[in-house]
């Protein structure tokens, strides 16, 4: 099919679009509104906030914010490829039923300790950011626009998933890069029971929050320009 005729897409077209993330499901969640030249630079942000300092929300959208500053900042005056017209990123956290940041396990102990604290509790949250800068024409401080996105989706995992799946679950790796330990979009499916809310935010990136981020940002450079004339 054709590629989404909008005007905020159009705009940014066959221009530097940059993914600060190398999640490829969020390369690929962009493809299917039609932003299939994507530039992937991961950001070297050592994502360690402290988390006590931090509602759950508060984290995850400060974090994907360091993220895009950080290429954003890097890539602004390449000489080579010339100033992005936009960078996205994200980023993803599982908070427990008692407000605790769950991130990627850290090995398969805890791995299998996280998956069963899920399946044996009440529904917990994914909560992802979406954060998305763009170079301003005109001078005004800090010289880029920013919009960003913060969307939570409730997942009940189904309490009569047994121990040998979650070993077996914990033993395919799948889950081992992800944040709470499971992919929905693949063989973590089968340990969930619903969801309230997007699909796409548990895999990582809400599109629709993400479309909407774009839309903003690259029409605050016009409002800029109308407020000075």
């Amino acid at each position: 099919p054709p590629p989404l005729d909008l005007p905020a897409l159009n705009m940014i077209r066959g221009k530097r679009v940059i993914l600060a993330s190398a999640s490829p499901r969020r390369k690929q969640l962009l493809s299917q509104i039609g932003l299939t030249d994507i530039e992937v630079i991961p950001s070297s942000f050592a994502e360690n906030l402290d988390k006590s300092r931090y509602e759950a929300f508060e984290y995850v959208l400060e974090t994907a914010i360091q993220k895009c500053l950080e290429v954003y900042k890097r890539e602004i005056n390449n000489q080579v490829k010339g100033e992005p017209a936009i960078v996205l990123s994200a980023d993803t956290v599982i908070v427990s039923y008692t407000g605790e940041i769950m991130e990627k396990p850290r090995s398969e102990e805890g791995h299998l300790a996280m998956l069963k604290a899920l399946r044996d509790g009440p529904p917990h949250k994914v909560c992802t950011a979406v954060v998305a800068m763009a170079p301003l024409e005109t001078l005004v401080h800090p010289g880029y626009a920013q919009e960003n996105h913060v969307e939570e989706t409730i997942v009940t995992f189904d309490p009569m998933v047994t121990d040998d799946l979650l070993e077996a679950y914990v033993k395919t790796r799948e889950g081992a890069d992800k944040a709470g330990g499971y992919a929905i979009q693949g063989a973590g499916s089968i340990l969930v029971k619903k969801i309230e809310g997007t699909f796409d935010n548990v895999v990582g990136l809400p599109l629709r929050g993400t479309l909407k981020v774009i839309e903003r940002v690259l029409s605050n450079d016009e409002m800029v320009e109308e407020g000075d004339e």
